[in-house]
């Protein structure tokens, strides 16, 4: 009975251990490249402006508690929005 397991720790020590992917470098937060940043006229506006205007690339309104895809697009304007209705931050990515 202590050869089977024997055999098995033996074994189990000759694996190969894969090594671990190496940690994702930080996206510097990229303000310019579809229109929007910190200095933003749309910021302390209602939501509501954003239906009488045009974006060249796509937009993504954050609301509180809402679920987002993480995928970095540098030609997307997120637009985060208070529980009242007020864009607080645009930023692209």
């Amino acid at each position: 009975m202590r050869f089977p397991i024997l055999a098995l720790v033996v074994l189990a020590a000759c694996t190969e251990e894969t090594p671990s992917e190496p940690p994702h470098e930080l996206q510097v937060e990229d303000t310019t490249s579809c229109g929007g940043g910190p200095d933003s006229n749309l910021v302390g506006q209602s939501v509501d402006v954003l239906a009488a205007m045009t974006f060249p690339g796509p937009v993504r309104v954050i609301r509180p508690g809402m679920l987002i895809t993480q995928e970095y697009n540098t030609k997307r304007m997120n637009l985060d929005v208070d529980a009242k209705g007020i864009i607080t931050r645009v930023w692209c990515g």
